[in-house]
């Protein structure tokens, strides 16, 4: 029965004005499919990568720095070559996006709850409590994200300097958390502002029903548009801050495979002819941020009706 109603919500969603709008955006497919098998391989990098990074004991000091070839060097095979460790840049490209799309996936989620719940707050209360958000966001807004995230980053890695890599990825998540719940907030704040003042909102003010129950039901359902347009295109922004943070050194530890790490290493190599040791970890980043960005603004195309 359970199985039956997801079909049917599915089937419902690919009739749509979104599903329609989908099918008929060979931008939206392509960057769908794109994005698709990015988080396919990144997910089941265990089974899809010829080898594992992290296993040290597989690693072979002798293959370091090796170059792209489709025919076995030795008694393996590297695709897109080595790296300074010996590693398969391919595997390590499919293992380093997994950990740049779980960082960025969970900053995103976590700007979320923040900002969507300050948002809806501020906007339904109004008064101070209402200034008082948005001069926070105001101060919030005149830091970069990037000097945010390092300086949280270099403070968390000086008290915890032997941490475990599992605290590492939480001070960089909430690194990046930090300034981005801003953006949901104000698009919260500014939706709920117009909401408010519905007949529905009034209608269930006068039947006596709880101020939190009117956000939660009635109000909230009604902003999560926006909201999801541009939780779509944070990801990729999240991605990026991450990346730029390993490259820096204060972000992924120097053991994980992140995108951003990749790049930093191969950066050393550039101009001594291993080209391609940060130029596929640095093209697999594009790759994922614009089609992304893509499925975005395909979003916020779809969902506006005036665009329709």
């Amino acid at each position: 029965m359970q199985a039956a109603t997801h079909g049917h919500w599915f089937q419902r969603a690919w009739h749509s004005d979104v599903g329609y709008s989908f099918r008929t955006s060979p931008t939206a497919i392509l960057a769908g499919v794109v994005a698709l098998v990015c988080v396919f391989c990144a997910f089941f990098a265990g089974w899809v990568a010829p080898h594992n990074p992290f296993d040290l004991a597989t690693l072979e000091l002798g293959d370091a720095r090796l170059p792209p070839a489709w025919e076995a060097q030795g008694s393996r095979k590297y695709l897109l070559g080595t790296d300074d460790q010996g590693r398969d840049i391919l595997s390590a490209l499919m293992y380093g996006a997994r950990i740049s799309l779980v960082v960025g996936l969970a900053s995103v989620m976590l700007s979320l709850i923040v900002g969507v719940g300050l948002g809806l707050l501020a906007g339904f209360k109004g008064g101070w409590i209402d200034t008082a958000l948005m001069r926070l966001c105001d101060v919030m807004l005149s830091f970069p994200a990037i000097l945010v995230a390092l300086l949280i980053a270099g403070v968390g890695r000086a008290l915890f300097p032997n941490a475990h890599e599992g605290l590492a990825f939480g001070v960089l998540i909430i690194s990046i958390s930090l300034t981005g719940w801003v953006q949901y907030a104000r698009t919260v704040r500014g939706s709920t502002l117009v909401e408010r003042n519905k007949e529905y909102v009034q209608a269930a003010r006068v039947t006596g029903v709880s101020p939190l129950r009117i956000m939660r039901r009635h109000v909230l359902p009604n902003v999560l548009g926006p909201v999801m347009v541009l939780a779509t295109i944070q990801v990729a922004t999240a991605i990026i801050t991450e990346a730029t943070l390993s490259f820096l050194g204060v972000g992924a530890p120097p053991t994980s495979p992140s995108l951003g790490t990749l790049i930093r290493v191969g950066n050393d190599y550039l101009f001594s002819g291993e080209w391609w040791i940060t130029v596929f970890p640095g093209l697999m980043l594009v790759i994922i941020a614009l089609s992304v960005n893509l499925l975005g603004d395909w979003l916020r195309d779809a969902l506006n009706p005036r665009l329709r």
